[in-house]
């Protein structure tokens, strides 16, 4: 008597499917707009060693993990290793990310400062820590940095931090002034990117949810939150829902500037302005109605991607 034959295992329920579908399409976006932004800006070269600050937060994480896929594909040679700055704050558990990026098998260095008891000594009760905070941290990252030997600092501000920053500049400090995807450092020694420039926080938030990550929470030094800066994120997620498409027409924006029709005299000659006689298609229509129709975007010369996605 024959054996029952071994009946196929049950097909996974479409909603698994679903859901498998949309973290692919998930990974696949948040790799093509990172290798975008890398090539747009010539963030990464060949050689270099890339520092990826990690925080614990979804974003840091994101930034790694998107790295090391990247790395992976790119037709070009690059390390990373992996910086997480222990700043004894209470309660922050120091054996979460050694142990995740040693499973994982990333070169890493802890570098352990109590900024912590400096600025909660510095600062009086009550006021938000984050500004001396962030100073003593950015300069213990730039030494680490030296010493490692890293010739790029990435960190993991995104589409929306970016946003953020031009309103909050616009709004309290007067000045169209953003938060560039590629600068070098204020000493002058070190260039930081932005990798995930492109990429918005709903996206890295589901992305970390999806993988998984080990996610050390941001409020364990007890400070206020940055109060403006919350107010600007509630008004682009407002504007997100009423008038979708605004925030990603906005952020477009930050990359189409026109000198001539704003009214910094550093950046365009008004002074010297003459008549030529010469029509001008770009030139002002200076009595007819603005148009208000969203440019095209220009177009991006292949020949900057960093790696090619989508094929």
């Amino acid at each position: 008597m024959n054996a029952p034959a071994e009946l196929p295992p049950p097909a996974p329920h479409k909603a698994q499917q679903k859901e498998r579908h949309e973290a692919n399409k998930l990974d696949k976006r948040l790799l093509r707009l990172a290798g975008q932004a890398i090539g747009d800006f010539n963030m990464i070269e060949d050689g270099d060693k890339v520092m990826v600050c990690l925080s614990g937060g979804k974003d840091s994480y994101g930034l790694l993990d998107v790295l090391l896929k990247l790395r992976e594909r790119a037709p070009i040679r690059f390390d990373l290793v992996a910086v997480n700055l222990d700043q004894k704050q209470p309660g922050f558990p120091a054996h979460v990310l050694p142990d995740y990026l040693t499973r994982l098998g990333v070169p890493f260095h802890i570098e352990t400062q109590d900024t912590y008891s400096i600025v909660t000594r510095v600062i009086p009760a009550g006021k938000t820590l984050c500004s001396l905070c962030s100073r003593l941290r950015r300069g213990i990252l730039y030494r680490v940095a030296s010493e490692l030997g890293a010739t790029k600092i990435a960190l993991g501000h995104h589409r929306d931090d970016i946003l953020g920053t031009f309103f909050l500049n616009l709004f309290y400090g007067g000045r169209l002034k953003g938060m560039p995807p590629k600068l070098v450092s204020d000493d002058g020694r070190h260039v930081v990117i932005r990798p995930l420039a492109y990429v918005r926080e709903a996206d890295l938030a589901r992305y970390a949810q999806v993988k998984g990550f080990p996610i050390i929470p941001c409020n364990l030094c007890g400070s206020q939150d940055n109060l403006k800066r919350k107010e600007v994120k509630r008004m682009l997620l407002e504007w997100e829902r009423r008038h979708p498409g605004r925030v990603e027409n906005t952020f477009n924006a930050l990359a189409r500037v026109v000198p001539s029709h704003l009214m910094d005299a550093g950046l365009f000659d008004f002074r010297g302005l003459k008549a030529t006689g010469v029509a001008d298609a770009e030139g002002d229509i200076a009595f007819d109605e603005e148009p208000c129709a969203t440019p095209e975007a220009r177009p991006r010369d292949d020949g900057l991607a960093l790696v090619r996605f989508g094929d």
